[in-house]
């Protein structure tokens, strides 16, 4: 046992900043070690798909929240259980020379008709003009959600380019609206087509887990842009509980049992399981006839406190943490909060304090979600910087892009230095004019370079 008090209160704080260096080292080891172990049992996978006779298939993904993911592992697991060798890889690691023989794309569409950002490098480098892809045959999957007007937009413009450059269809494109379990039927039964395997199990979503409603409190009494309320729900069994395991970046899919036509609803996750449970911050928003939404008015007012609610965490690994070491920039706005707060969390726990949160709301008075929590990470040094854009506080309209722009030597510096940019929250509203800032402040090639390399990432909607 060290008496602590025998020396100096200089040595004291150098013991001490000692330890917390050590516990952070142990941190940032054990991400490490489960990352690696991870990437082992992905790369044992991926070998065990590409075992079998004949030519390989080649399984692509584009995915923004995971979805595509899942069903391009399902789909090379389908054909390697049938004994096809598969090749499983992102679309963004495709190259040309990839595009022979037989390929099958799963692909989802962001926003209002987006690629999801992992398939940029994919558009920029292989989607030109002039390819011969006589060689290839191919079959897409495209993703969409039909509440928006270009419904499986990157699916459908794949589809036509590779028409265009010569490839011949498997068969026609499988469109699935917001998950539709006929759909997948359809795109397995091509499947068996493919392998001659007849009797393989429908495919349905991962059944959900049953959590309770453990909380619910409105974080805008009085604000102008509507109600944003805090839900938490618990697992029924923390330790073991279906679903109970997740990560800073995850996303909760939930099925709204006020109307069973309705098939999930998916939400930003802004707490870690150290926490208990987890924790949302969801918008009421209102539908055409002026009736709350499905799937807010049921977190937001129609379920019971206490009562059940079927959900699951869907990993999305898209949206997960860059290394402990490097600097974070955080954008986001309105309930594009939940995301971030997960990451300022999960920061915090590991002693990584180069930190910068950029939020923008309405009003400070009613808007400032989770005030003091962020002011307390502000004044305990996990946050290095906070900007806020509060864009009704003032005559004119200020957003977080007016931040970022006004902050641009800032900005560079902290992508000079290694910097991750992580954006969450409305696709329309914000995503697309912050994207816009960076471009304008970092340049296109940058902008182009840190999302290839997986340092610009979006969790917007």
């Amino acid at each position: 046992m060290i008496d602590l008090d025998a020396f100096s209160p200089e040595t004291r704080r150098l013991i001490a900043a000692g330890a917390v260096a050590g516990v952070y080292g142990l941190f940032c080891g054990g991400i490490a070690l489960r990352e690696t172990l991870r990437r082992r049992a992905a790369r044992r996978e991926v070998q065990a798909l590409s075992q079998g006779a004949g030519e390989p298939v080649l399984v692509a993904y584009a995915s923004q929240t995971g979805f595509a993911e899942e069903l391009a592992n399902a789909t090379a697991k389908a054909l390697s259980d049938a004994g096809a060798p598969v090749t499983l890889r992102e679309l963004g690691a495709v190259t040309a020379p990839d595009l022979t023989g037989r390929a099958l794309f799963v692909v989802s569409t962001t926003g209002e008709g987006d690629a999801p950002d992992p398939a940029r490098a994919f558009i920029r480098d292989v989607m030109k003009d002039g390819a011969d892809l006589s060689a290839l045959r191919y079959g897409v999957l495209a993703l969409g959600d039909s509440s928006y007007a270009h419904v499986c937009a990157f699916g459908r413009s794949l589809d036509a380019w590779l028409a265009h450059s010569g490839a011949a269809p498997l068969f026609d494109r499988v469109e699935v609206d917001d998950g539709d379990p006929g759909a997948l039927r359809h795109w397995q039964g091509q499947l068996s087509l493919l392998t001659g395997v007849t009797d393989a199990p429908d495919w349905s979503r991962p059944a959900y887990g049953r959590w309770t409603l453990a909380e619910r409190r409105l974080l805008n009494p009085g604000g102008p842009g509507g109600e944003a309320w805090h839900i938490r729900l618990t697992p029924p069994d923390p330790s073991v509980g279906d679903g109970a395991a997740w990560q800073a970046g995850d996303i909760l899919e939930i099925g709204p049992r006020n109307d069973p036509a309705l098939p999930h609803r998916e939400y930003s996750i802004a707490s870690l399981p150290s926490d208990g449970g987890v924790e949302l911050i969801v918008r009421l928003t209102a539908r055409a006839d002026g009736q709350p939404g499905l799937g807010s008015g049921w977190l937001c007012q129609a379920a019971a406190v206490g009562g059940l609610i079927d959900a699951r965490v869907r990993v999305n690994r898209g949206f997960h943490a860059p290394d402990p070491i490097r600097p974070l920039i955080l954008i986001g706005s309105g309930t594009g909060l939940a995301g971030l707060r997960a990451h300022l969390k999960a920061r915090a726990a590991l002693g990584a304090h180069r930190n910068w949160l950029v939020f923008g709301e309405r009003t400070s008075a009613h808007d400032f979600f989770h005030r003091a929590e962020i002011q307390g990470w502000k004044a305990a040094g996990v946050l290095e910087r906070l900007d806020l854009a509060f864009s009704r506080d003032q005559t004119e309209r200020t957003y977080v892009q007016h931040r970022l722009r006004a902050a641009a030597e800032v900005l560079r510096q902290w992508v000079t230095d290694g910097a991750a940019i992580y954006v969450c929250g409305s696709l329309e509203g914000m995503s697309r004019d912050v994207h816009a800032a960076l471009v304008e402040v970092l340049g296109t090639e940058t902008v182009e370079r840190l999302t290839d390399e997986g340092l610009y990432r979006r969790d917007v909607y």
